[in-house]
């Protein structure tokens, strides 16, 4: 989704300069893309703070593959939270606007559409994953009382 983003504001936002320097549209949407993925660095963070230890890093550096095939084998149930994550998100996109906004305006328009965007699919996420385990759970009682 960053790419999309990071492609489209490339093409409506006026050129972006920092420090008076032009950045080419290509540098734009890599540096997009790189912040819709690094953005979730965050979940290591969280996951140490609420279980006192660097597990997912060291998985993550013995199984590289994991980080992207694989990402439900990284964190332990409850390690890093629908809402601390969501939090995370939100205070680094706030803090990172804020400053970027000194540097570049346009800059700081793309930095919160791609953070933006990927907080509302990372909810949209989280409400699939809800509704579909209630209606496993709801399947689940069904299936209980049926065998009572």
């Amino acid at each position: 989704m960053s790419l999309v983003v990071a492609g489209a504001l490339a093409y409506v936002l006026p050129p972006i300069e920092v420090a008076g320097v032009s950045v080419p549209a290509a540098l734009i949407v890599a540096y997009a893309v790189a912040l819709g993925v690094f953005i979730d660095l965050d979940h290591f963070l969280i996951a140490r703070f609420k279980t006192g230890s660097w597990d997912a890093v060291r998985f993550c550096l013995s199984n590289p593959t994991a980080a992207v095939a694989d990402q439900d084998r990284i964190f332990g149930r409850g390690d890093v939270g629908v809402l601390s994550r969501l939090l995370s998100h939100l205070l680094l996109a706030g803090i990172l606007v804020s400053l970027l906004a000194l540097a570049s305006v346009p800059l700081a328009i793309l930095t919160g559409a791609v953070l933006y965007v990927h907080i509302v699919c990372d909810v949209i996420w989280d409400i699939w994953r809800l509704d579909h385990h209630a209606d496993a759970a709801a399947n689940e009682d069904e299936l209980l009382r049926a065998l009572r």
